[in-house]
């Protein structure tokens, strides 16, 4: 299901492009991830399972890649808009989804068809990470991958990833087929539903009025865009991690949950 390399390039490149903002800020949406509850946005539950990178606050070996992620972040909450228009995620839950698992309504119907479906769901993925670490051959490089721009979603804003070369994509895009095509995963309800499109999520939309500027909205995230390009910071890929949300501001796990260092 997932591009091929150049495929992948030239996808990602043209949600970058001033055009595709313009065509983006026609479908964005409010985010039911966050709800407003007294007077202020709060994030709404929304349990799952997901295979990311360590958070931000985790992850040393890119604090430099998060600390100017985080300024990017600010830069955009200081636009001239509408302040409730962007919601923030905390700095600290920054990460790299690797491969989307189970989420809101499936997983509470899992959970209620099968009690045991989280410790069924870790010990699969133990299998599979233990799997997958068997069929590395030792990399004497890292797993880079470098800031693209600011891309426009339909219910978030998020800065998009490239890979350094095709080794670091295809080292990726094998992980992720050994995750989804997995027959006890499949058994478990679990598929894929999206082509990887790595990113990290900067904030989700929350009020979007209709007398929104939509024109000038395009128009100023492209502005800041440009502005950001003049420093794109690297990320390494060195680790994910089965961990758990009950809503998109926090990511946790058990010590004995499963990993895989790449």
């Amino acid at each position: 299901m997932d591009d091929n390399y150049q495929t992948y390039l030239n996808r990602v490149a043209r949600l970058t492009l001033p055009e595709a903002y313009r065509s983006q800020v026609q479908h964005i949406h409010e985010s039911y991830k966050f709800q407003l509850v007294g007077g202020s946005r709060q994030a709404a539950p929304f349990p799952g399972y997901t295979l990311i990178t360590p958070s931000a606050a985790e992850d040393s070996k890119n604090s430099g890649f998060y600390s100017q992620l985080e300024a990017y972040q600010q830069e955009l909450l200081q636009l001239p808009i509408n302040q409730d228009l962007i919601v923030p995620v905390p700095p600290a839950s920054f990460h790299v989804t690797l491969a989307d698992l189970i989420w809101d309504s499936a997983y509470r119907d899992a959970g209620e068809q099968n009690p045991d479906f989280d410790q069924h769901l870790r010990s699969c993925i133990a299998d599979i990470l233990q799997q997958y670490q068997e069929s590395l051959t030792p990399e004497t490089e890292p797993i880079s991958w470098q800031m693209l721009g600011l891309i426009i979603m339909p219910r978030a804003v998020a800065v998009c990833l490239v890979p350094k070369n095709e080794r670091c994509y295809e080292q990726i895009v094998k992980f992720r087929r050994t995750v989804y095509q997995n027959p006890k995963l499949i058994a478990l309800g679990i598929e894929q539903h999206y082509h990887l499109t790595a990113h990290v999520t900067l904030g989700y939309f929350g009020e979007v009025s209709a007398d929104l500027d939509r024109t000038e909205l395009s128009d100023t995230l492209s502005q800041l865009n440009q502005n950001w390009l003049l420093n794109a910071p690297e990320f390494v890929i060195s680790r994910v991690e089965l961990r758990k949300f009950d809503d998109m501001t926090q990511y946790y796990r058990q010590p004995d949950w499963p990993s895989l260092d790449f």
